[in-house]
């Protein structure tokens, strides 16, 4: 449930009245969510990008709430969509996630021997194979999310000329764009991203989907352009990705990606 979202409250407690297991919460630190959860069983795991985002959040739940994350996901600059830094900084972050992980593993450490439970860190945002994981694990981390990756599988429900964006992408078509929320973040470069960079597209419908939002002077309707996205008219819509997408080379299934997964993590 992302932060920026305007009705996070009341996405929050319907997750919470669903019976939901778990509710991860990002685009912005979700500093609300120990006091929207409080009295009920459900889980919680902040999206952080940086030891300071980490530091300051479990800080501010340990003092104001008397409770720690259930557990903590380090979304890294080789993400898809909303990246959680700023457009200048990418280069810099990328070169310091690794140092980023450990740091901010020691810092959830912390946290486990307090509140004497553990907490699972998971790594995202670029993470494509099993050397990748490999990788993560080494440094500390518990697990990974991937996104990316099963994307361009047959299970996934988005068009086939959405999955087939990814497989035909080049590195080359791997763009940092301008979100209507401020925000960079990472898409197969297509005509619509070429058309926003040089005029406006008007907006005749709001969701209402995000805080930040002005639809009078938004570049164009980020909800809009992600919905005719994965419906497959791509050419008006908006085709978010991680950096890796384009080693993408072809459809496959998730059984096919979770046993290639396993292979590479055994000779890693």
């Amino acid at each position: 449930i992302m932060v920026a979202t305007k009705e996070y409250v009341e996405h929050v407690k319907a997750a919470i009245e669903a019976g939901i297991d778990i509710i991860i919460s990002g685009a912005g630190l979700p500093t609300m969510l120990p006091k929207l959860t409080k009295g009920s069983s459900v889980k919680i795991a902040p999206i952080v990008g940086t030891p300071k985002s980490a530091k300051v959040l479990l800080k501010l739940w340990d003092k104001h709430d008397n409770v720690t994350a259930d557990m903590v996901i380090i979304e890294g600059p080789k993400a898809g969509g909303h990246l959680g830094y700023a457009k200048d900084k990418l280069e810099l972050e990328d070169a310091n996630f690794d140092n980023n992980v450990v740091e901010i593993v020691e810092e959830v450490k912390k946290y486990s021997e307090k509140y004497n439970k553990d907490i699972p860190v998971i790594v995202a945002g670029g993470v494509f194979d099993g050397n990748d994981i490999a990788k993560y694990l080494k440094l500390g981390a518990n697990g990974v999310q991937m996104a990316t990756r099963f994307v361009a599988t047959e299970e996934c429900d988005a068009s086939e000329a959405y999955k087939k964006a990814y497989v035909n992408a080049k590195k080359e078509d791997i763009s940092i764009v301008n979100s209507p929320v401020g925000m960079p973040g990472r898409a197969i470069l297509n005509p619509f991203v070429e058309h926003t960079r040089k005029e406006r597209i008007k907006i005749t419908k709001c969701y209402q989907c995000l805080t930040p939002c002005n639809p009078a002077v938004t570049p164009y309707c980020i909800s809009k352009a992600l919905i005719q996205a994965v419906r497959g008219n791509l050419n008006e819509g908006l085709i978010f990705c991680g950096e890796n997408a384009y080693k993408i080379d072809k459809i496959s299934t998730v059984n096919e990606i979770m046993e290639e997964l396993k292979q590479d993590l055994l000779n890693a």
